[in-house]
């Protein structure tokens, strides 16, 4: 069974005999996967009136423990957004009730981020269907497969240097 990248692929290697167009076929189906993923994720987390970012904060305080709490830098890092786009991420999430800024007691030219009760809820309400959500469509896959692929796509992102969450 073929796919979509393929058709790419035959009619690169018709136009471009001369070149091995073998790497669009990895960077290509990696592309139209995360497109493919995230249109899923947003419609799964639109039936808890979240976006796929507020997720992403509220997951990333949630994960970080008691007291559910992160610097503004740290969410930054963590979200791989600038810093006017984190800034605007919080203030929106603060106007929802979701988090609220807390002045950093180490630092007076800082805050902190945490979530509110009602963040804290929504993320553990939402933490379970969303796991179930992504086995579901994960689930075309055998698990040998799923193993390998996992593998497959952590030495690629470590060769690129994604270590670490900041």
């Amino acid at each position: 069974m073929g796919d979509a990248v393929d058709m790419l692929l035959d009619q690169w290697r018709r136009e471009r005999p001369d070149v091995d167009p073998w790497p669009m076929g990895v960077v290509g189906r990696v592309s139209r996967l995360a497109r493919l993923l995230d249109r899923e994720l947003k419609e799964f987390f639109s039936a808890y009136d979240l976006e796929i970012w507020e997720f992403d904060v509220l997951a990333t305080l949630r994960r970080s423990g008691p007291p559910y709490e992160l610097t503004a830098g740290a969410l930054n890092r963590a979200a791989m957004v600038t810093s006017g786009a984190i800034t605007n991420r919080i203030d929106r999430m603060a106007a929802r009730g979701l988090v609220e800024r807390i002045p950093d007691s180490g630092d007076r030219r800082s805050i902190r981020v945490r979530l509110t009760e009602r963040g804290l809820a929504l993320v553990d309400e939402v933490l379970e269907p969303h796991v179930a959500n992504e086995a579901r469509l994960l689930a075309p896959l055998a698990p040998r497969d799923r193993d390998h692929l996992t593998e497959t796509l952590r030495t690629l992102l470590a060769s690129l240097g994604d270590t670490t969450l900041g």
